[in-house]
């Protein structure tokens, strides 16, 4: 009687079956552990940043980076050492999860850009070889040097000013974001478009979906922490701010009010 070698098509097809029920399973799994690597990462970078933030501040007076006359803080980053302004010297500027710029080093604007990309490069004379980054700086921290108001109208008085400021542990200092400066104001909502890569809206411009319904972000006690979409809201961007606002539970937000994108997501 012949011994029977090698499998029938029936088991090799009840292995693939199981191959695929095992991939389906685990694959899920493994983008959860490089997700948890991106945070860990993004997290380590802000870190960083606060430390940064840290010895400057300390050596001004609790003040930040100076801003262009005439503008309402715009341009901080021109502002900054060489070496931490370089996006090439600097890797602390990228999110593992935003790395690629959206404009090249010729100028020109990537296709197809979204939220996964960083800010930049922009390569003025004086900040050679260009600035890019994934993350943006609270800009009601800065001091505008002639101008009355932020952008969007918020008062310098309103503004924090620096860092030795009370509640410091619920102001952004850093934050993943689709610009190096933010002023975002309570009325703002999130963008229509999960993917959108650009909007004057200045809440929207960090209110991007990298990391699963969160973003990292430090604060201005120099914490760091993963901090809910919605949690935005809550957060005292300045003095101001209207932490129960319309887009907040305490607000009386509606889940239709939100874009299908973010509805899922925890209210606050």
């Amino acid at each position: 009687m012949r011994r029977r070698c090698g499998f029938t098509l029936i088991e090799l097809l009840v292995v693939i079956a199981i191959i695929a029920v095992l991939m389906a399973i685990l694959m899920p799994a493994l983008r959860r552990v490089k997700e948890q690597a991106h945070m860990i990462k993004c997290q380590a970078n802000l870190k960083q940043w606060n430390l940064i933030v840290a010895m400057y501040t300390d050596e001004n007076d609790g003040k930040l980076w100076n801003s262009d006359a005439g503008t309402p803080a715009y341009w901080w980053i021109r502002y900054l050492e060489p070496k931490y302004r370089s996006y090439k010297a600097n890797k602390l500027w990228f999110c593992p999860s935003a790395k690629k710029p959206i404009i090249d080093e010729t100028g020109q604007l990537i296709p197809n850009f979204n939220i996964f990309n960083a800010w930049g490069i922009y390569q003025r004379t004086s900040m050679r070889p260009g600035i890019a980054g994934s993350y943006g700086l609270n800009g009601y921290l800065l001091i505008p040097r002639t101008a009355q108001t932020y952008e969007g109208g918020v008062a310098v008085a309103d503004g924090w000013k620096g860092v030795n400021v009370g509640s410091a542990n619920e102001i952004p200092l850093f934050i993943e974001a689709l610009r190096f400066d933010l002023w975002p104001l309570h009325t703002q909502g999130p963008a229509n478009n999960e993917f959108e890569a650009w909007t004057g809206n200045n809440m929207a411009r960090t209110c991007i979906n990298r990391h699963q319904g969160h973003l990292n972000s430090s604060f201005v006690d120099f914490s760091t922490r993963k901090v809910g979409l919605k949690e935005l809201w809550k957060l005292r961007w300045h003095k101001v701010f209207n932490v129960n606002g319309p887009w907040t539970l305490a607000g009386n937000v509606q889940p239709t009010s939100w874009p299908p994108w973010i509805r899922p997501f925890k209210d606050y």
